[in-house]
């Protein structure tokens, strides 16, 4: 037997996902957690072999919470599953120590194979990931892409800007106030040498960022 926790803001998809594993997979144990709290409180309770982790919480980025368990416990495997697509947060996701990267519109088994390969120690990718990550590494990491360069929650604002939402939405989002938000949204605008939000509009849509 093998204990998981699923972390999805969404109880449908915590249900699904356990319903896939209880199929796929032999004599799991699932746990559940709503927000990125409740799993940094439930992995601090529990052994866990595998934490499947969504990166879209209502308190906190799931990208801060995949950074926090790996700092806490490194050697505990996450396996990222989530709506956003590869070209925004794999490789980040990977960087931070994520086992493996997932989107939900992948089929069932996909995620079966993708735990199986996470709990016997190795790391899942997809065969367009796979690529895009030796690409990366084949270039040496010389030439990041300016959208590269945006720290983790400077690339959440971004996502979320160029996703159509006014900066109070995102400070409501993000549970922080619109003057911070602005404050990222300079830096964002520095850091990229762009002017403008269409201008980030543009550069989201040539780059594949917006899903």
């Amino acid at each position: 037997m093998f204990r998981v926790l699923v972390v999805d803001d969404h109880a449908a998809v915590r249900q699904g996902i356990r319903h896939i594993l209880e199929r796929g997979c032999e004599a799991p144990a699932v746990e559940e957690a709503g927000t990125g709290e409740e799993a940094l409180r439930k992995a601090h309770g529990a052994r866990w072999d595998l934490i499947i982790l969504d990166l879209s919480l209502p308190d906190r980025s799931g990208m801060e919470i995949l950074k926090q368990l790996k700092g806490e416990f490194p050697g505990l495997p996450v396996l990222v599953l989530t709506m956003h697509s590869e070209d925004q947060y794999a490789v980040r996701a990977l960087k931070n120590g994520a086992s493996g990267f997932l989107t939900k519109e992948g089929a069932p088994e996909q995620l079966v194979v993708a735990v199986k390969k996470v709990l016997a120690g190795g790391k899942y990718l997809s065969p367009s990931l796979a690529e895009r990550l030796a690409a990366y590494i084949g270039s040496g990491f010389s030439e990041q892409a300016p959208h590269e360069t945006l720290s983790d929650r400077e690339f959440e604002v971004l996502t979320l800007m160029v996703s159509g939402k006014s900066l109070t939405e995102i400070g409501q989002h993000l549970c922080v106030s619109i003057k911070t938000v602005s404050t990222h949204r300079a830096r964002i605008l520095q850091k990229m040498g762009l002017k403008n939000n269409a201008e980030l509009v543009q550069y989201a849509v040539k780059h594949g960022l917006i899903s």
